[in-house]
């Protein structure tokens, strides 16, 4: 029997996304998408990060499952936090629905159709 990825619909690994993380900073955020017409693209997180489908927003999604304005992540302490800003279709972290959690190293995040995966540049350092 095929192995199912935990993180996608499809058996297999045709869908998975290879990242090279020699690009990451310690101390520094991605997000890369994995799913939807902008897969491989990467975003550096700052400080504050808007997500929607909002052409101002800094990670335009442009698709109908995603609110104008939808998420935003921002960079706390360490850390870095997903809220979702009362989006229709809701904000997912590793498949489960949020309204704000704390992102770790390889966490799926969800927004609309669009599957992300989260980096961590501070977990690099050792």
């Amino acid at each position: 029997m095929a192995k199912t990825d935990p993180l996608q619909d499809a058996s297999g690994d045709f869908d998975n996304v290879e990242v090279t993380i020699g690009g990451i900073h310690v101390g520094q955020g991605i997000l890369v998408i994995r799913s939807g017409a902008q897969t491989g693209e990467r975003f550096a997180l700052g400080t504050l990060v808007s997500i929607g489908r909002n052409p101002e927003c800094v990670i335009c999604l442009d698709d109908v499952t995603v609110s104008r304005r939808h998420a935003e992540v921002s960079h706390i302490a360490d850390s870095y936090v997903v809220r979702d800003m009362g989006s229709l279709n809701g904000t997912y972290v590793n498949q489960s629905r949020v309204d704000e959690q704390a992102l770790s190293h390889g966490d799926e995040l969800q927004i609309g159709k669009f599957r992300m995966v989260f980096f961590d540049g501070a977990g690099l350092s050792s």
